[in-house]
């Protein structure tokens, strides 16, 4: 009796510790004179993890690992003074960063006086050895949101031989596809490999999709709508001839109709069955590889890779240094330069480096001119927008490793050309031609994407794990048709902003 009093009481003291393992903070990261928010600050509570706050200065902390009440957590912002404060003391749900008073002339006499070009050149000749390119595990939250905006929707010249096809219609249509779609999507997991696109394997932990069902429902009710009509009005056996100003292609009634599947038939039946599991199968793997995909392809334009679209280091010449001012992050002096295009470069921005080793610790860009645009033969493409930010941190190994990653990209689309679809028939004599459609279509759409990535732990790892370890990502997204707070619960991610927060689908209104 004695022994099971012991072991429960040993086996409640364990369960107890264990608890302890889970501790959480929450609170709002402000400036102590202008008392606004303080975005992406640092909260670090070992060398290698940490968190940032959001755009308003929002974080939500949650440590999985053993800490007692007087271990120090840090929190540290560019020009800020680092504040440590033990877990006991983190109480409060505003914490307050005091701005650092700059000792500028002991950052002059403790290093040498670079012109802002000298700086860059120690930038580029120290690139490699700053920065961590070796097999890591890290640990990711990965947030994108995409919008897209249909802007304009006008037609002319409209006519049609099929009856149900009149202007009516078409404006029922266009009233029906929705004018404005926004979708987030939120995954947490951990990827295994350094930066290189072939060299990636995730392992996908949870993930959710928030945005509003009622468009998908749409558009299948109007495609459906649109198949019952050509159905009633024109013949399976037909083929269609779709022209577009000088460009013509065929397209087969099967295509518009599909093979219809004969329920009695169980071969048939089965094939169709096991397609579509795999889909199925097929969606749950391509959701994580498709995070994956997006990651890796953000990674290829960190400004240490060797292929970088951002240009502004690796190619100086083309760019305009000059030195802003000094500051600190942490302990650590800072140069703070700005750039600029010489001529025909694309960004403006400004970079922190190190004093000591010249590493950069943060970089803001932004384009001054499109980076990519045609016009031809009535269509219209324009990337206006490509802004961002990265921030790093240094690790134990004295080499730096990425925090946060902030990216944004704009676009626009435009269609103003004629339209012209030709149903015929080889097997009706004497009237090749059965059916007619045209107008000119004058359409615009304009989209943005933003991710955001946030590091939150760093490890290195070797080439017999990363081998070893196999990709097995059967989670597919939560849906979510309004911000569920309670999902990411016990989860470290980027707190949401007021945005996302408020999100509500039309079905929930």
């Amino acid at each position: 009796m004695d022994k099971k009093i012991t072991f429960l009481f040993f086996f409640l003291l364990i369960i107890s510790f264990s608890s302890n393992y889970s501790q959480t903070i929450s609170a709002k990261i402000v400036d102590s004179l202008t008392q606004k928010p303080v975005p992406f600050a640092t909260i670090q509570w070992s060398s290698n993890k940490g968190i940032i706050t959001n755009e308003e200065g929002y974080f939500n902390l949650i440590i999985d690992s053993p800490l007692k009440p007087k271990d120090s957590i840090f929190v540290s912002c560019m020009g800020y003074e680092t504040l440590g404060k033990t877990f006991d003391e983190f109480k409060d749900s505003i914490v307050f960063l005091s701005p650092k008073a700059i000792a500028l002339n002991n950052v002059i006499v403790s290093n040498k006086q670079y012109t802002a070009e000298e700086i860059i050149d120690l930038v580029k000749e120290n690139l490699d050895k700053n920065y961590n390119k070796d097999l890591t595990k890290k640990k990711i939250f990965f947030r994108e949101r995409y919008f897209q905006n249909l802007n304009k929707t006008n037609y002319s010249k409209f006519e049609s031989t099929i009856t149900a096809f009149n202007s009516q219609f078409l404006d029922s249509v266009i009233r029906t596809i929705p004018k404005n779609e926004e979708r987030y999507t939120e995954a947490l997991f951990d990827l295994y490999g350094n930066y290189e696109k072939e060299n990636q394997k995730i392992n996908l932990i949870k993930a959710s999709e928030l945005y509003d069902k009622n468009s998908e429902m749409d558009l299948k009710a109007l495609e459906t709508k649109f198949n019952k009509i050509i159905k009633e009005n024109v013949r399976t056996d037909s083929y269609f001839k779709v022209k577009s100003g000088i460009f013509g292609s065929k397209v087969d009634s099967d295509e518009l109709f599909g093979t219809p599947t004969d329920s009695t038939d169980v071969e048939a039946l089965n094939k169709k069955l096991e397609e579509e599991q795999k889909r199925k199968e097929n969606r749950k793997k391509y959701f994580a590889n498709g995070i994956k995909s997006d990651v890796t392809r953000v990674f290829q334009n960190l400004i240490f890779m060797e292929d970088t679209d951002l240009n502004f280091i690796s190619k100086s010449r083309k760019y305009e240094y000059t030195i802003l001012d000094f500051a600190y992050l942490g302990q650590d002096a800072v140069y703070v330069l700005k750039f600029e295009p010489k001529g025909g470069a694309d960004y403006q921005g400004t970079l922190y480096v190190n004093a000591d080793d010249f590493a950069v610790v943060r970089v803001e860009y932004e384009n001054v001119k499109s980076i990519k645009s045609f016009k031809l033969l009535g269509i219209s493409m324009n990337e206006y927008m490509a802004k961002g930010k990265m921030l790093f941190y240094k690790g134990t190994d004295n080499r730096y490793n990425l925090r946060y990653l902030e990216k944004e990209n704009g676009s626009s689309f435009g269609i103003n050309r004629p339209l012209k679809i030709i149903e015929k028939n080889k097997i009706v004599k004497g009237r090749n031609k059965q059916n007619e459609l045209s107008l000119k279509m004058d359409l615009g759409v304009t989209s943005t994407n933003k991710y955001e990535i946030v590091v939150f732990d760093t490890e290195n790892t070797s080439t017999t794990v990363f081998d070893a370890f196999t990709e097995n990502n059967s989670i597919l997204p939560t849906y979510m048709p309004r911000y569920n707070p309670e999902f990411w619960k016990g989860y470290n991610i980027i707190e949401p902003n007021a945005a996302i927060r408020e999100f509500t689908s039309v079905e929930e209104n």
